[in-house]
């Protein structure tokens, strides 16, 4: 495999992939594309292509993949021609269902006809459940791998290889991994020089066959505290009227209390409680603009168990009670649109000049600067007189 040269490049290699409803394309076009640009010198100026390749419908000529490509192939498995190889791509069609059995039955009765039998991600479910894996060291998508282990007690899977081959089967994860298993079988096919001809086109490099360097590690895809942290504020404004106290978010970003909080402020420069009051005030705005709700409901509604609490909340951060803050609104214009913000800081309720007004009609803020928080990436509208 890692001469210069290998058996067999004297006949062009039949390679069939199978398409079925609910394929994932980048399992098709992964390998296609990379068997399409090998190439093997006939003479000194002439080469030929090392690969045909075609496309097998399982049971139709047409199917339609996972992300609604639709595909019209020419042949189907009951008039395919003899293939050397045989690819199975994953796909939410392949994993379970009438495909996964009709495909599991056929791979069965059929797989000793071939020289080799490759899937790819989750193409492996049906290789599988034909019974042809067990006992057999296999590789999957990393998000898979337990699934199959637990579903095919019998299989050894290995959750760290990128492709394995073990016997004429041979199995890889999802994405890059399909090209990298394509690349070595080319090396097995026709050498390296040929193998590295293809790796330079796809910008890739050579790996053996179980290779583990550089294998993937499923850790590495999972969220880092920021990343779960990122889609906070939004859930925290469809749920003003929950429990939003520091324990209830630090468990729902699966951070521990002490280092959700200093987090949150280096995200949001805000503390928790600070950022909640800010959206629920800001809610509570809106509402007090466009509904005729009492200021009771209100309160409740954005989540204050208490209208006093709600009160002082909102003057602090407005500078005006809510029901001065709705009737001088609605006096300037009844027809005041609601514009929400988010609130970053306290105002100063001892100061009124200087207490923090957001989205008030012009009326009632003389002078109006916006400038970009990073709570929520929205506006603060700053008051000021001269």
């Amino acid at each position: 495999m890692k001469g210069s040269t290998a058996g067999g490049t004297n006949k062009t290699k039949s390679i069939g992939i199978l398409g079925f409803d609910g394929l994932t394309v980048l399992d098709l076009a992964g390998p296609m594309e990379a068997l399409a640009v090998a190439r093997t010198d006939v003479d000194q100026e002439k080469a030929r292509a090392c690969y045909a390749v075609s496309i097998v419908g399982f049971s139709s000529k047409t199917f339609v993949s996972d992300s609604k490509v639709t595909f019209t192939v020419k042949e189907t498995l009951l008039k395919a021609p003899h293939l050397d190889t045989v690819i199975i791509p994953g796909g939410v069609g392949v994993r379970s269902g009438e495909t996964f059995r009709k495909v599991a039955e056929w791979l069965a009765t059929r797989a000793c006809s071939f020289n080799r039998v490759v899937s790819i991600c989750t193409g492996i479910y049906p290789l599988a459940q034909s019974g042809l894996l067990d006992g057999r060291r296999v590789a999957t998508h990393w998000r898979f791998a337990q699934d199959v282990a637990r579903r095919f007690p019998k299989v050894r899977v290995d959750p760290t290889a990128s492709f394995v081959k073990d016997g004429l089967f041979y199995t890889c994860g999802g994405g890059t991994a399909a090209i990298e298993l394509t690349l070595a079988l080319i090396e097995e096919d026709y050498g390296s020089r040929v193998a590295l001809s293809v790796a330079r086109e796809f910008s890739m490099r050579l790996r053996p066959l179980g290779d583990n360097e550089s294998s993937i590690d499923p850790s590495q895809f999972d969220c880092g505290p920021a990343d779960r942290l990122a889609e906070l504020p939004a859930w925290i404004g469809a749920h003003l009227d929950h429990n939003l106290s520091v324990e209830v978010l630090a468990e729902r970003t699966c951070v521990c209390y002490r280092h959700f909080t200093r987090l949150f402020k280096r995200l949001f420069k805000s503390t928790p409680g600070d950022f909640v009051e800010a959206l629920r005030i800001s809610e509570a705005r809106r509402r007090l603009l466009t509904t005729h709700n009492s200021i009771e409901s209100v309160a409740v509604a954005v989540g204050f168990t208490n209208p006093d609490s709600f009160r002082r909340s909102f003057e602090r951060r407005v500078g005006l009670s809510p029901g001065l803050f709705r009737r001088m609104s609605h006096k300037s214009n009844p027809a005041v649109p609601a514009i929400p913000s988010y609130v970053n800081r306290k105002a100063n309720s001892s100061d009124k000049k200087t207490a923090r007004i957001t989205a008030l009609p012009n009326s009632l803020s003389p002078t109006r600067r916006f400038s970009p928080v990073s709570a929520g990436n929205a506006c603060v509208a700053s008051s000021s007189t001269d």
